[in-house]
């Protein structure tokens, strides 16, 4: 197909822009990314409708089917959140899901503990931010509710525990992705003092939005704080409103299994702990077969660097399902449990995956747009290197706000960091390639067509939107703080004065909005009294 091309246009950003404002206006995400798509597609083909038809149906099924053979990536991602769905569905037909939320009932006093609770989980689903959200939110959420927490909170949780702690984590998927790229930019560099896995750890303290949510989220589960939007969900959540019963129930993973058993917790943490584990394994085992293949030798970095992270965990999926489908079978379940668990699961990942489905194209579209590019171009205007980390920060959040994806916003921006900083002050090397994975994950927490938020959304059975608007004033505090500490790390050269630059606005705002959320709820009191 014969494409027009936007890389040094303003129009590049029509097709996502406009899903953007539409998602935020209208609140229905498959309508906003629909225009976008269409808007796109007409864009790219110069306005010829048949050409823009044969364009869309030609990415349509290149989802699931590209250059003559299966888009595995895509392909394995869909099974992977069957199969969880089908995981949680037996979990709730075994009693497990009812055990695990009796137990945190009994040993979660309050609503603190609850999101206490929720907030460590991210410890045993470390290994990528959709099999954190997916997984977590259907667990946590009898839990939460039980102690009146807002959906909108869930998914905030979920969200911000998720990327955060996936990008400064090398056994990740997106340890693995980063790491592989980074030994591209060191290669092409001719960089050989350091190694990839040796320059993605001392990145980690420079990922200033990342470490900061997470600081963040610490804060607001310490202090029970409410920014903003979140206030009114959780004000509402407190007198038993758990989501907007205005929008209509969240179309979230909600599974509800008629004659649930007398499982224990045993049915719940051996196959959870399955599947984290044996995701490790194969993420192992998949990169070892390609230092073979390449007649390499083993090792655990280069394993991590070559990892199918896709595969992985389909096949980390598949052995969690056999250990739930043994154990569930000493309970001696019913046949009709057997027989409605498995579609009731499928079932309740389909609006998940067809607004993935949706989010996929788009970010296709707006690939094809050539949005990043332009982006990224921007920085071809002569700036004073003191300000290149602030800038490529900036620009990150744009380009991954823009288009929804962090790791299409680390193939553009990281090499071009890497090139930037070579060519102008080899010391800003890691501020600038730390200051794209922590704009790259803003975008990704704040976009409205962004897989993840979608995703986290749908694991906590929030709606789509508020979430978005109500994780926005938290990320922006964050982002804002991240920009300053980009900004002191290019003038100083340090990067201690940049951390402590962040850190002391951070603090500042987390002292302001307590004592504002304090002086709220002491209102509040007066009024009720």
């Amino acid at each position: 197909m014969n494409l027009v091309q936007y890389s040094d246009s303003l129009l590049s950003v029509v097709p996502a822009l406009l899903a953007v404002i539409l998602a935020i206006t209208t609140r229905r995400v498959l309508l906003s990314l629909g225009v976008g798509i269409i808007a796109g597609s007409i864009l790219l083909n110069n306005f010829n409708p048949l050409a823009a038809l044969q364009y869309l149906l030609h990415q349509i099924l290149g989802l699931v089917w590209a250059d003559g053979a299966i888009n595995t990536s895509n392909v394995n991602m869909l099974l992977f959140m069957l199969l969880l769905g089908g995981l949680i569905s037996l979990m709730t037909a075994t009693g497990a899901t009812k055990a695990f939320a009796e137990w945190g009932v009994r040993r979660c006093k309050d609503r603190r503990s609850a999101n206490i609770l929720t907030g460590m989980m991210v410890f045993a689903f470390f290994i990528d931010d959709f099999f954190h959200s997916l997984s977590v939110g259907p667990i946590c959420r009898p839990v939460t509710d039980r102690f009146q927490i807002s959906r909108a909170k869930l998914a905030y949780l979920l969200d911000s525990t998720a990327a955060p702690v996936c990008v400064i984590t090398p056994i990740s998927s997106w340890g693995a992705y980063i790491i592989a790229i980074l030994g591209g930019i060191l290669v092409s560099n001719d960089i050989t003092e350091t190694s990839p896995i040796s320059l993605f750890v001392q990145m980690i303290p420079m990922n200033l939005y990342a470490v900061f949510t997470l600081l963040m989220v610490l804060v607001v589960i310490t202090f029970q704080l409410d920014i903003g939007p979140m206030r009114k969900h959780e004000e509402r959540a407190r007198d038993g409103q758990l989501w907007d019963e205005s929008k209509g129930h969240p179309k979230g993973l909600e599974i509800t299994t008629e004659g649930e058993g007398n499982g224990t917790m045993v049915d719940m943490v051996l196959p959870i702990l399955t599947l984290t584990v044996s995701s490790v394994v194969f993420m192992i085992i998949s990169g070892a077969e390609v230092l073979a293949t390449k007649g390499l030798a083993f090792s655990l970095i280069g394993s991590i660097e070559h990892t199918d992270v896709g595969s992985s965990l389909v096949y980390a999926a598949l052995c969690s399902l056999a250990v739930s489908i043994l154990l569930a079978l000493r309970l001696k379940l019913p046949l009709k449990t057997w027989l409605t668990a498995a579609p009731q699961g499928v079932q309740a990942m389909m609006p998940a995956i067809i607004i993935l489905l949706f989010a996929w194209t788009i970010g296709t579209v707006v690939s094809d747009m050539e949005t990043g590019q332009y982006l990224a171009s921007l920085t071809k205007y002569g700036l004073p290197v003191e300000l290149l980390p602030a800038l490529v920060f900036l620009l990150s959040c744009g380009m991954s706000f823009a288009t929804g994806t962090s790791w299409g916003t680390f193939g553009i921006m990281l090499p071009l960091a890497g090139d930037m900083a070579i060519a102008s002050d080899v010391n800003l090397l890691m501020p600038m390639l730390s200051a794209v994975l922590a704009g790259s994950v803003f975008g990704d927490h704040s976009s409205p067509i962004s897989s993840t938020s979608i995703l986290s959304a749908t694991g906590a059975g929030s709606h789509h939107m508020d979430h978005v608007m109500t994780q926005l004033p938290y990320a922006l505090t964050v982002a804002f703080g991240a920009f300053l500490g980009y900004l002191a790390m290019g003038i100083t050269g340090s990067t201690i004065i940049g951390i402590a630059v962040s850190s002391v606005w951070f603090i500042g705002c987390c002292v302001y909005h307590v004592r504002q959320d304090k002086k709220q709820q002491l209102v509040v009191a007066t009024q009720t009294h």
